[in-house]
């Protein structure tokens, strides 16, 4: 294919796909198949490699993320990102409306959702995508122009070469996406996000892109904020022209020539808020017409044309009926109160977490108590207090016996949550074997989570040590697996035999202990023998360890459970002993920051020579760092090392002072 063929191929091929893209993530209706998407998808990334002098920032490839980012630059908004002032009753957006009313004559307002996101602004030049940016304050923002690029539902290209349009919009998590991700963040041990909105914003913050883009962010805009060569009279106007230009605008928005049809439209949302696929935190009411919006102005804070109504929190009261303990992917047990269920912000609900043992000590709440439930507009109810005890309920302990694996639960000194700590609970044993076979851990390739959910299925392994049990055959007995599939993975699983012991106390999952912690522990103790009987005051001893830790780490290997599983893992021939480092001083003392892409090796490689050779890595630039090593696209931290006068080198002057030894 020759250049000019290459360029018309790509044009046609970004054509169809924002066509397809607009289709399916703004209209919902599809005309083709995922797989059919993905294959044109695929082709415009292999003729954009070939030939990069027709690179696009606005292309659709760029929806899977872009380069990550180490920091956000700051963008001055020229129209202020205002936020609007809260009401909490009818009669309060009456006197809303009549004040309005008194200013100007023949007014109309607009009843619009209000999503609970993140707000942001789009900027548009010549109809291309330029820059998307935080709120911040409502003044200056941050520029995340390279994450908003992943939300599908924002036109890169308009149909009409706008001269210059900034319209404001709010970022959201649909629900589904939420319980996907948190599903997904249960299931890695990590700390879930609270709702939807802390998960938009901590998604579309992201310093990695591609992060961004696996997390199923929307939009709905809902402003202009400015432009040039277009003028409309009415707010309603500019978002049926917003429709038009391929915006997901707000939702249905109701157009009101009376306070009574004001208040219904409210009423409407709120009546519905439990069937959409987002969340809410209220209505909004504006002004239809800008040059009334004009005329009214703003105050300091807010605008005069427009008020958002925050729903009043609904309580309602029910008996509770039982309360259950499920056990996590963490090993933590999480009570959850079942009860009567009862209608609340317009869905039925039943049951509702109660967190802890302290929360349920502090309401004394027993099995048969009359609770009182709440559903503030957030899609999780909460038991708030006891409306009514009777004196014979005792008031609720969670058990001592794990209900899933039936082993001694522990509550770790400090910590609210009950665990329990046996590492070959069923309850947590995906979770385990994920965290076991990763990257930093055992590093075992091909054993990802669809791997294990079919081992697990197929009762080919019940616990972390029965994966050096596997063998080809029982693999080849598996739907995903052929010959040379079942091999390599088996090759895998002989070749994390060898690793070193630190790879291994990480791979454990003991409560605490990461990557680093495991290296400071087998740098002390040097075999699993060591360790396992070094003491409480011995541990705490060492680097970043306290006691709460210490107390952590020795319970672990003292517990009979997990002593077993050593074992088997010892009888497999899984190293036991750590890796002698060498004895090389030659960068002690000095602390490097690495940035950018370095010629001939991963960061990861480089920051280990270093460390083999006594020095430091560290993530961001200090008076204290001793050199920065800047690859190519280096970005703030090269900046920055500049400003302070930090020494800058490059890969081959580290390996320079590497081969000085």
């Amino acid at each position: 294919m020759n250049e000019k063929e290459a360029e018309n191929r790509i044009k046609y091929l970004k054509e169809n796909l924002d066509y397809h893209n607009h289709k399916y993530y703004v209209e919902d209706n599809p005309e083709i198949d995922d797989y059919e998407y993905d294959m044109m998808l695929r082709e415009l990334e292999n003729l954009e490699k070939d030939f990069p002098q027709f690179d696009d920032p606005n292309s659709p490839t760029k929806r899977v993320g872009g380069m990550a980012k180490n920091t956000f630059e700051k963008v001055e908004h020229t129209v202020q990102m205002a936020s609007l002032q809260d009401v909490f009753s009818f009669d309060e957006v009456r006197d809303f409306c009549d004040k309005v009313k008194e200013s100007e004559d023949n007014v109309s307002f607009v009843v619009e959702q209000k999503i609970d996101g993140l707000s942001v602004s789009l900027e548009y030049r010549d109809g291309e995508f330029v820059r998307g940016s935080t709120r911040g304050d409502g003044f200056v923002g941050e520029d995340v122009s390279e994450n908003l690029r992943t939300v599908r539902s924002i036109p890169l290209k308009l149909p009409e070469k706008i001269p210059y349009l900034e319209v404001r919009g709010e970022v959201y998590m649909p629900l589904k996406s939420f319980e996907k991700v948190v599903a997904e963040q249960e299931l890695s041990g990590e700390q879930v996000f609270k709702n939807p909105r802390n998960a938009a914003a901590g998604s579309l913050r992201q310093k990695d892109a591609k992060i961004t883009a696996k997390r199923g962010l929307d939009i709905f805009v809902f402003n202009i904020q400015q432009a040039e060569g277009i003028e409309f009279k009415n707010h309603s106007e500019s978002l049926n022209y917003l429709k038009k230009l391929g915006f997901k605008i707000s939702p249905n928005f109701k157009v009101a020539k009376t306070v009574s049809e004001v208040l219904d439209g409210i009423s409407e949302i709120g009546e519905n808020r439990g069937k959409y696929s987002y969340d809410i935190d209220g209505a909004v009411v504006k002004v239809d017409s800008l040059a009334q919006r004009e005329a009214l102005g703003k105050t300091s804070k807010v605008p005069k044309w427009a008020v958002a109504f925050k729903y009043p929190p609904e309580e309602k009261t029910t008996k509770l009926l039982n309360i259950e303990i499920n056990v996590g992917r963490t090993g933590r047990l999480t009570p959850t109160a079942v009860f009567e269920p009862i209608k609340l912000a317009g869905t039925t609900v039943s049951r509702a977490v109660l967190h802890n043992q302290d929360f349920m000590d502090q309401m004394k709440i027993a099995v048969g108590d009359i609770i009182t439930v709440r559903k503030a507009g957030d899609i999780i109810p909460e038991v708030i207090n006891v409306a009514e005890h009777k004196n014979e309920n005792l008031p609720y302990k969670i058990p001592d016996k794990c209900p899933s694996c039936g082993h001694d639960t522990i509550r770790p000194e400090g910590e609210a949550d009950t665990r329990c700590p046996n590492i070959s609970c069923p309850a947590q044993l995906v979770r385990n074997i994920i965290h076991f076979a990763s990257r930093d851990a055992m590093d075992i390739d091909g054993m990802g989570p669809a791997v294990i959910n079919a081992l697990i299925d197929n009762k080919l392994i019940s616990n972390v040590a029965d994966i050096y049990y596997i063998t080809s055959e029982d693999l080849l007995n598996l739907d995903r697996f052929a010959k040379k599939s079942a091999d390599n993975l088996i090759k895998a699983i002989e070749k994390s035999k060898q690793n070193d012991l630190s790879k291994l106390i990480n791979a454990l999952g003991i409560n605490g202990i990461g990557k680093q912690s495991a290296v400071l522990v087998t740098s002390k103790f040097d075999s699993m023998d060591k360790i396992i009987s070094a003491t409480k005051e011995e541990i705490s001893l060492i680097e970043g360890f306290g006691d709460v830790l210490a107390e952590n780490f020795t319970k672990f290997f003292k517990d009979e459970e997990n002593l077993k599983l050593i074992e088997k893992l010892r009888e497999k021939g899984v190293n036991m002993i750590a890796e002698k480092k060498a004895d090389s001083d030659i960068l002690s003392g000095k602390t490097f920051v690495l940035t950018g892409t370095l010629p001939t090796m991963a960061r990861n490689d480089a920051q280990k020579l270093i460390e083999a050779a006594g020095g430091k890595v560290s993530g961001s630039v200090s008076k204290k760092t001793s050199f920065v090593v800047a690859g190519e696209e280096a970005g703030s931290k090269l900046t920055k090392a500049q400003e302070l006068g930090i020494p800058v080198i490059n890969e081959g002057e580290l390996l320079k002072m590497l081969e000085e030894k």
